[in-house]
């Protein structure tokens, strides 16, 4: 697995920002926003506004997680709605 981590610039809200992902991390964002049907710049807009951390990339990470474990293994013990 590649973990080198690369900077890729994304415009937010009309803002143009950037997020620091590794490779894994940003192909399954763009996995999730295909099967959405939605460009990886509204998946991104969305994860911004309903973050509970202070820095996008990592709220990027914990999304791509959440939505794996959803997928695959059940809620992520210690979150909100996980029981």
């Amino acid at each position: 697995m590649d973990s080198k981590i690369a900077k890729r610039s994304i415009l937010l809200a009309g803002q143009k920002t950037s997020v620091s992902l590794e490779e894994a991390f940003w192909n399954r964002l763009k996995e999730i926003a295909a099967r959405r049907n939605v460009r990886v710049s509204e998946l991104v807009h969305e994860i911004d506004l309903q973050r509970r951390h202070n820095n996008l990339s990592s709220a990027i990470r914990v999304f791509v997680l959440e939505d794996c474990c959803a997928r695959h293994c059940g809620p992520i013990i210690g979150e909100p709605g996980a029981q």
